[in-house]
């Protein structure tokens, strides 16, 4: 997996950090030791101590103190996460100094995934163009 540039400020986030976020999505709220022991994750107990650290302090993490140990939980919904990383590649993507391509890209891929979804995508931007009119 590659590394992203966060929407969320100029920090990125690598594989091992969307492995264990993933896996908080999957779990739920969860500690360091509860991560490992649910299977959810194949890193040494520091490397995961350590990278749900660095989400934490990225701000995709909240955590609260219970005894010796943090519980975890993500800021975002993945839906939210990925929702924010599809924005924020389409931004980056529409400063490029050729637009027009990327959207003849986007829309010939859209219709090659799913035409319903083509049909959705001519709606909004009619309903988009009422708008402004």
């Amino acid at each position: 997996m590659r590394w992203f540039r966060m929407p969320f400020g100029k920090r990125q986030i690598g594989p091992l950090e969307t492995e264990m976020l993933t896996a908080l999505w999957k779990h739920g709220p969860g500690t360091v030791r509860d991560l490992l022991d649910a299977g959810l994750t194949g890193v040494a107990y520091t490397t995961a101590m350590t990278t749900l650290d660095r989400l934490y302090k990225k701000g995709l993490l909240h955590r609260r103190k219970q005894g010796r140990a943090f519980i975890y939980t993500p800021s975002l919904t993945r839906a939210e996460f990925n929702e924010k990383l599809a924005c924020h590649a389409i931004e980056v993507m529409l400063h490029c100094s050729e637009p027009q391509a990327l959207l003849s890209y986007f829309v010939d891929a859209v219709g090659e995934a799913d035409e319903q979804l083509l049909d959705e995508l001519q709606r909004a931007i009619e309903k988009r163009r009422e708008r402004r009119g």
